[in-house]
């Protein structure tokens, strides 16, 4: 099982993208899904967070700005980012954790992260 993320870009400052990160295989559930940037030289940082029955949690850097929402059948969690600023610059990663599958589970899996890139 895989987390692939896409969506990332170059936007100018003010402007929105939208990231997804879907979980390939056989994949039947997964509790909680989350969105973590880390820009250079900087640690990675929680984003925001959706559990299974859609409650969400955001760092106050992006709260009223970013909005996580998930699609459970499609086993995929999307990242709306408004707004823009260019310290939101910086290699977004999604997570899933707590990952069930036909016989099997994994606590914790990383996706490969995605550029995005806010600058005039």
């Amino acid at each position: 099982v895989q987390l692939q993320a896409s969506g990332g870009g170059l936007v100018q400052p003010g402007g929105s993208l939208r990231l997804s990160c879907a979980a390939s295989g056989s994949v039947f559930s997964i509790n909680l899904m989350g969105w973590y940037r880390q820009a250079p030289g900087k640690q990675r940082e929680w984003v925001a967070s959706i559990n299974s029955l859609a409650s969400t949690t955001y760092a106050d850097s992006v709260k009223g700005r970013f909005t996580i929402s998930r699609d459970n059948a499609k086993n995929t969690v999307y990242l709306q980012m408004n707004s823009l600023k260019p310290e939101d610059t910086a290699v977004y990663h999604c997570k899933a954790d707590g990952v069930y599958g036909s016989g099997w589970y994994v606590p914790t899996i990383w996706g490969q992260g995605t550029q995005v890139t806010v600058s005039s």
